[in-house]
């Protein structure tokens, strides 16, 4: 399934989003789909819930429940679909906003070998060997998560804003100390996620040894969808904690592809993220990890010679292969 949070296209700013599945080329609200199914005969142990947080929050019974009534409504087809009320919006009628707008916590992790020694390479440093040793992690701001299409302010006090293309997965199941052979069970889908960066910013924070924060909290992008792993099992490599998937990814800057990658490629996979990331902490539904930038996913790695800092009226498209594309322009300081 593909997963989303949306909005009317003319909605306000700070309109609180719906849960939502895509169906072809259409948005189904979720909580309404609910209610169609209970009504054409679908036996669910609760009514769907409006909210992307509340629908995670409800685990493996919330899960099925939707798909079962995705299935009846996509078996009725799209004319019975339109007579409800508030149930199939066009594609065109909305905006999605982050598929999970308020996560309990956004953790960004460094697990892409590649990106790690080619950016330290610029710096004329090697690699650090206790990189691979366990999988390092900052916290990010879950007060500053951006859609696709949203508009991005470029940071106040910057010259060298960035973009960093990552994949990012979101948390389930509630666990603690989980072990890496068995998180894949509490992983409840994936998507593209952009991590906005301010070079010079985050430059002088780490030189004192505490950071990143305001190189990194003004902007993270996630989207478009949430996509649940039953979508990527014939894109599986490996299984366990071992679990990775062939998945391609390319990134732009305007026309300009900047960046070609595939997340096979990944040192750290998420299952031993996640075994990091809960030990001796409870992880919770909705919580976001994401991977860190992969090779070629960012122009501090690629040299300013490549591609200049970006600036107020550039666009950037992240697009991993089947989470689809997450397209954001910036603007100008609010």
């Amino acid at each position: 399934m593909k997963l989303v949070t949306y909005v009317p296209v003319d909605a306000p700013a700070r309109m609180e989003g719906r849960a939502g599945i895509v169906s072809g080329d259409r948005i189904l609200d979720l909580a309404t789909l609910g209610s169609w199914a209970t009504h054409n005969g679908v036996a669910l142990p609760a009514p769907l819930p409006e909210t992307m947080l509340e629908l995670l929050q409800r685990g493996d019974e919330g899960m099925n429940a939707t798909r079962a009534a995705l299935a009846a409504a996509e078996k009725a087809g799209v004319e019975s679909l339109s007579a409800e009320t508030g149930l199939a919006h066009a594609r065109s009628d909305v905006s999605l906003r982050t598929p999970v707008p308020n996560p309990p916590t956004v953790r960004d992790f460094y697990a892409f070998e590649q990106h790690v020694k080619a950016a330290r390479a610029r710096r004329n440093v090697g690699m650090i060997p206790e990189w691979y040793e366990i999988a390092v992690f900052y916290f990010s701001n879950t007060a500053a998560l951006y859609g696709t299409d949203e508009l991005i302010p470029y940071p106040r006090g910057s010259q060298e804003l960035d973009f960093e293309m990552e994949m990012a997965c979101v948390i389930g199941r509630e666990g603690i100390n989980i072990l890496a052979g068995e998180a894949t069970s509490y992983i409840a889908g994936y998507m593209v996620m952009n991590d906005w960066s301010a070079r010079d910013l985050q430059r002088k924070e780490m030189i004192l040894n505490l950071g990143p924060a305001k190189g990194k909290d003004f902007a993270t992008s996630l989207g478009p969808y949430l996509v649940t792993p039953d979508e990527l099992a014939d894109k599986r490599i490996g299984s366990g904690k071992d679990e990775r998937f062939d998945l391609a990814m390319k990134g732009w800057i305007g026309d300009d592809q900047v960046t070609s990658a595939n997340f096979k490629d990944i040192y750290f996979t998420f299952p031993q993220m996640i075994e990091r990331a809960s030990q001796s902490v409870r992880l919770r539904p909705g919580d976001v990890l994401g991977s860190g930038t992969c090779g070629t996913g960012c122009i501090l790695e690629l040299g300013t010679e490549r591609h200049r800092w970006l600036l107020p009226g550039d666009t950037v498209t992240l697009e991993i292969e089947r989470l689809g594309k997450l397209t954001n322009t910036i603007v100008p300081s609010a």
